[in-house]
C-alpha cells in the first residue's frame, strides 16, 4: 500500500495490492496457528457472529487515550468529535444512544446532554471490550436496539505475575499534540490466599489539540482524574466475589455545544463531567453442570455541570440494577436463563434546584438463551426475552410498555476450517427517561415503543495461517423515538431507521508477522433520507466505505512494532433537510514501537505516532460541515487532531 488514495476509488484493486504486498517477502514462509492472532487483532466469536473483541494488549501498544483510540481498528465502529467531551460512538451507523452500554455488567442508562458524548471510560483500565453489532442474544440486556457495548476492567490477577503476592505498576506518558501528559499508579496484591485487591489512580492533563493544519482546536483542552478500586475474593472453592468502585472526573472548557465548532452563538462554557460506578459481581459454580449462577448488582451516577452566567446548570442520571442468571449444561445444551431489573432517573436544573425537572423509569426483564449442539457440525442458538417498561415523565405522564424479543441463529461447520452462520434477532425497547438537558420538552402522549430486528449471515474461513471472514446484515428499527430537529422540542415516533451493509476481513499470521485488512460498507437511513449527525442527532450518522489495514511484527523478544491505516471514502452531495452536504474522504496512518529493554515486562518503553502524516480531516462520525448553507454558519463538527507523538514508560515490580 505504497500510495493510499482518499477517497478510495478502486477498493478491490487496493485489497489485492495490499495482500500481495503482505505475502511478497521470503521471511513469511513459515506458519503458526491462528490462535496467536487473538493477541493482536479484533477477533470474532463463531457462536456470536455479531460480537467482536478488543483486548488490552492492543490498547497498551498504541497508547490509547480516549474512546476513539479504543476502536481505531474496528471498521464498523466509528468515533468522532476529537475533543473527549464531544466524542460520540456509532456502530454500523447507529449512535450509542440506541445501544446497551455496560461496564463490568453495570448498565450505563440515560443520557446527560445530546451535544456531549455519552460514554466515559479510561482505556488504561480495560481488560477487554466486546462489541455486539445489532440486536443479538437474549442475554444482551434490555433495549439493545442497535447492539451492545460491554467494557470489562482489569482484575488484580490480570496484573500479578505467577507466584507474586504484591506488585505495582508506575506509568508516565507524554503526547506532543496537546503538550499533554498522563501519569498512573496501580497497586495490587494478595491480602490472603483467597483475597486480592487493587487500586489505580490516573491523571491526565492536556491543552487544546492542534489539527492537521497546525491550528488550535478550541475547547479540546481537558483534565481528567480516574480512580478504580477492586477487591476479588474466593469465598469458597466454587464462589467468587468482585466488588469494584470507579470514579471518573473530567474538566474542560469546550463550546456550549461541544460537538460543534466554536462560533459567535456557540461560545466557550466551562464543564465538569463526573461518573461514579459501584459494582458487585458474584459467581457460584459448584461441581454441578446444572448450576453456574452469576449475580450483578450496580449503581451508576453521572453528572454534567455547565457554567452559566447566573448559576451552574446541572444534569444528572442514575441507574440502579440487578442481573441474576444461571447457566445449565446438559447433553448438548448450554442453557442460560435469568432476570434483570434496572431503575433509571434523569433530572436537571440550576445548582440551587437540580430536581427542577425529573423523570423516573424502570425495566424488568426475563430471558432464556440456549445453545444446542445439534450435531458435531451444527450448532443452533435460540432465545427469548420479555421486558416490561414503566416511565413517569417530567409532565407526570405515565407510559407502560411490554414486549418480547426473540432470536435464532445457527453455525454450520462445513469443513474444519470453514463455518457458515446466519441469525435473526429482535429487540424491544419501551419509552425511557430522556436526555437530562431536554426534560423541559415533552413526550408525545401517544408515544409507542421501539422495535428492532437484525438479520445477518456470513462465513468464517481459516485455512492454515490465513483467515477470511465476511458477513452481510440488515438492522431495522420501527417507531424510532427522537426529538425532531425542527418544530417543538417533543419526543415522538419519527419513522423507520434502517442500517444495512457488509463487512469483509482477511489476514494472516506468519512467524512473527501479522497482517490484516478489513472493509466495511454501510447505508444508514431514517425513512428515505441518509442519516447525518446534525439532523439525526441521537440516532446515527452516515460513514463512508471504510478500510482498516494493519501490520504487526515482533522483531525479537524485546521489540514489537506495527503500523495501521484507516482509509475512508468520501460522501458527495448527501441530501439533508436544509441542503446538500459532502464529507471528504481521508487516509490516516498510525505507527508504534514497543521495547522491553530488560527482555521482560519490568520496564516497557513505547513510542507511537498517531496521524503520522499530519492529515487535516473531519471524521465522518462527527457532524459534517453545513457552513456553506446560508444561516447554518457554525454548524460543523470539530476537525481531528493532527500528528501526535506519544512516548510512555511503565515500570512494574
Amino acid at each position: 500500500m505504497a500510495k493510499p488514495v482518499s477517497p478510495l476509488t478502486r477498493p478491490s484493486t487496493l485489497a489485492v495490492a495490499v495482500l500481495a504486498a503482505i505475502g511478497a517477502g521470503p521471511a513469511l514462509a513459515g506458519s503458526n496457528s491462528y490462535t496467536e492472532l487473538d493477541q493482536v487483532v479484533v477477533t470474532e466469536s463463531r457462536i456470536d457472529s455479531n460480537v467482536s473483541v478488543v483486548d488490552s494488549e492492543e490498547l497498551d501498544r498504541r497508547q490509547a487515550n480516549d474512546l476513539e483510540d479504543v476502536f481505531r481498528q474496528q471498521p464498523d465502529v466509528t468515533v468522532g468529535g476529537s475533543a473527549s467531551f464531544a466524542q460520540k460512538l456509532y456502530t454500523r451507523g447507529i449512535e450509542d444512544t440506541k445501544q446497551n452500554v455496560s461496564i463490568d455488567g453495570a448498565v450505563q442508562g440515560g443520557q446527560l446532554f445530546h451535544h456531549n458524548g455519552r460514554i466515559s471510560i479510561e482505556p488504561e483500565l480495560l481488560k477487554r471490550v466486546e462489541v455486539q453489532a445489532g440486536a443479538g442474544k437474549a442475554t444482551s440486556g434490555a433495549g439493545a436496539l442497535g447492539g451492545a457495548l460491554r467494557f470489562e476492567t482489569k482484575d488484580p490477577d490480570d496484573l500479578l505475575r505467577p507466584g507474586q503476592d504484591f506488585g505495582a505498576l508506575l506509568k508516565a506518558g507524554y503526547f506532543s499534540n496537546a503538550d499533554g501528559y498522563k501519569a498512573s499508579t496501580t497497586l495490587y496484591g494478595r491480602v490472603t490466599d483467597d483475597w486480592s485487591a487493587m487500586a489505580s489512580f490516573i491523571h491526565k492533563d492536556q491543552d487544546n489539540l492542534n489539527d492537521g493544519n497546525g491550528d488550535d482546536i478550541p475547547g479540546s483542552d481537558s483534565r481528567q482524574q480516574v480512580g478504580l478500586a477492586k477487591v476479588v475474593g474466593q469465598l469458597t472453592d466454587n464462589q467468587t466475589l468482585r466488588l469494584s468502585y470507579e470514579s471518573r472526573t473530567e474538566e474542560g472548557t469546550p463550546s456550549k455545544r461541544p460537538q460543534w465548532t466554536l462560533s459567535s452563538w456557540n461560545d466557550f462554557r466551562p464543564m465538569e463531567l463526573e461518573r461514579q460506578t459501584l459494582t458487585l459481581n458474584h459467581e457460584w459454580n459448584p461441581a454441578d453442570e446444572l448450576v453456574n449462577i452469576e449475580t450483578t448488582l450496580y449503581h451508576t451516577q453521572s453528572d454534567l455541570t455547565v457554567a452559566e452566567e447566573a448559576e451552574p446548570y446541572i444534569g444528572e442520571t442514575q441507574s440502579i440494577g440487578l442481573d441474576l442468571r444461571n447457566t445449565s449444561r446438559f447433553t448438548r445444551n448450554e442453557l442460560t436463563y435469568g432476570v434483570d431489573y434496572r431503575k433509571d432517573t434523569s433530572n436537571a436544573g440550576p445548582a440551587s434546584n437540580i430536581s427542577e425537572n425529573e423523570e423516573d423509569g424502570s425495566v424488568l426483564g426475563i430471558y432464556v438463551q440456549d445453545d444446542l449442539r445439534v450435531t458435531d457440525a451444527l450448532t443452533l442458538s435460540a432465545g427469548l426475552r420479555y421486558d416490561s417498561y414503566e416511565l413517569t415523565d417530567n409532565d407526570q405522564q405515565e407510559f407502560k410498555d411490554s414486549g418480547f424479543s426473540p432470536n435464532v441463529g445457527l453455525n454450520y461447520e462445513v469443513i474444519p476450517a470453514l463455518n457458515l452462520f446466519a441469525g435473526y434477532a429482535e429487540a424491544f425497547r419501551g419509552v425511557q427517561v430522556r436526555d437530562s438537558f431536554k426534560l423541559f420538552g415533552a413526550n408525545d402522549p401517544g408515544l409507542k415503543p421501539e422495535r428492532a430486528s437484525n438479520t445477518e449471515a456470513g462465513f468464517d474461513y481459516h485455512p492454515g495461517p490465513f483467515y477470511f471472514t465476511g458477513k452481510v446484515y440488515r438492522t431495522r428499527i420501527k417507531d424510532v423515538i427522537a426529538d425532531p430537529l425542527f418544530g417543538p422540542k417533543n419526543y415522538e415516533n419519527v419513522g423507520i431507521l434502517e442500517s444495512e451493509g457488509y463487512l469483509l476481513s482477511a489476514g494472516t499470521q506468519w512467524r512473527d508477522l501479522h497482517a490484516g485488512l478489513s472493509f466495511h460498507h454501510n447505508d444508514a437511513r431514517l425513512n428515505d433520507r441518509a442519516l447525518n449527525g446534525y439532523e439525526h442527532n441521537g440516532l446515527g450518522n452516515s460513514i463512508g466505505d471504510t478500510w482498516v489495514a494493519s501490520l504487526d511484527y515482533a522483531v525479537n523478544e524485546a521489540v514489537n512494532l506495527g503500523w495501521s491505516g484507516r482509509f475512508v471514502e468520501g460522501i458527495d452531495n448527501q441530501e439533508t433537510a436544509v441542503g446538500d452536504i459532502s464529507k471528504p474522504g481521508y487516509a490516516v496512518h498510525d505507527v508504534y514501537v514497543e521495547w522491553l529493554p530488560l527482555t521482560q515486562d519490568t520496564l516497557t518503553l513505547t513510542l507511537s505516532v498517531q496521524n503520522l502524516f499530519d492529515k487535516q480531516y473531519r471524521d465522518h462520525a462527527s457532524v459534517a460541515s453545513f457552513e456553506h448553507i446560508p444561516g447554518y454558519e457554525g454548524v460543523a463538527g470539530l476537525p481531528e487532531a493532527g500528528r501526535d507523538i506519544r512516548v510512555s514508560a511503565s515500570y512494574r515490580f
